[in-house]
Order: structure tokens, then sequence, then C-alpha cells
């Protein structure tokens, strides 16, 4: 089995596995919003070496780039009922619109993997174009989905 397959198997695993542990909403939001984190962190790496403010550095863009690509898909099942509330930034419209809302987290996804493919060719215009990608599905999530 390919490393990135194996990924997808133990994170749809994983993801499935935190839904069901969740016993209270907080726990969820806490979750979700530690996957987020990461996601930040990891994408801020290679981002920053696609912007020049950070030394490009094959290896570390690979390494975050297969982090980001199995984090990517945790989030997502923290949206349960009753964690619409509490310390969140998360904007009403989510669940309101979840399917836009998952439309729009899929296309990230999709985005995210192929900054992973970017990031092994080791090219730096390459993980460029792809983060730009990336940012831009990013972007288009926060603009509609979470408060300032």
């Amino acid at each position: 089995m390919k490393l990135p397959l194996l990924a997808l198997v133990v994170t749809l695993g994983l993801s499935g596995a935190a839904q069901a542990q969740f016993q209270k909403p907080e726990d969820a939001i806490k979750y979700r919003q530690s996957a987020f984190t990461l996601m930040g962190n990891h994408f801020g790496r290679i981002a920053g070496m696609a912007q020049g403010k950070i030394p490009f550095d094959a290896k570390a863009a690979q390494a975050n780039a297969d982090v980001l690509a199995v984090v990517v898909n945790l989030p997502y099942t923290a949206f349960g009922e009753g964690t619409d509330l509490g310390n969140t930034k998360a904007k009403p419209e989510i669940w309101k619109e979840m399917p836009k809302f998952r439309e729009a987290a899929e296309k990230m996804q999709s985005e995210v993997v192929k900054l992973q493919a970017a990031t092994k060719t080791g090219n730096l215009d390459n993980i460029k174009a792809a983060v730009g990608d990336v940012g831009k599905s990013c972007k288009a999530c926060h603009d509609n989905y979470r408060e300032k």
C-alpha cells in the first residue's frame, strides 16, 4: 500500500473515531480548532518558502505537505450538532449551507493534494503555483464561513 493511500485510510479511521469520541460540543470545537491550527502551521511553512520569507528547503516543504495532506481531512467531522455555539469563529452559515461548506472543504483538500504533488517535484515554481491555489481555497472558505 502506498504511503498516501495508507495515510488516507488512517485519516478516515481517525476522523470517524474522533467523531464518535466527542462527548460534548466543546470537545468537537477544540478538536477542529486544533486541526485548523496544525493546517495553518504546516501550510504557513510552505507558503513562507514560496514567498521567500524563509529559505527554500525542498525536503522540509515536502514533509510539511505530507502532514498537511493528512491533517486537512480532520476538522470537518467536528462540525456536528451543537458545535455552532461556544468559543468558535465559525459563522452560522456553515450549518445553514452545509453542502456548500463541505464543497469548499473538498476543494481545499483537492488543492492540498496538488500541493503535496508539487512539493515532490522539488521545484519552487511548481510549489509557488500550488501554494497560491491552496491559499485561494482557504481564503474563500474564511470569507464565507469564518468570523474575523
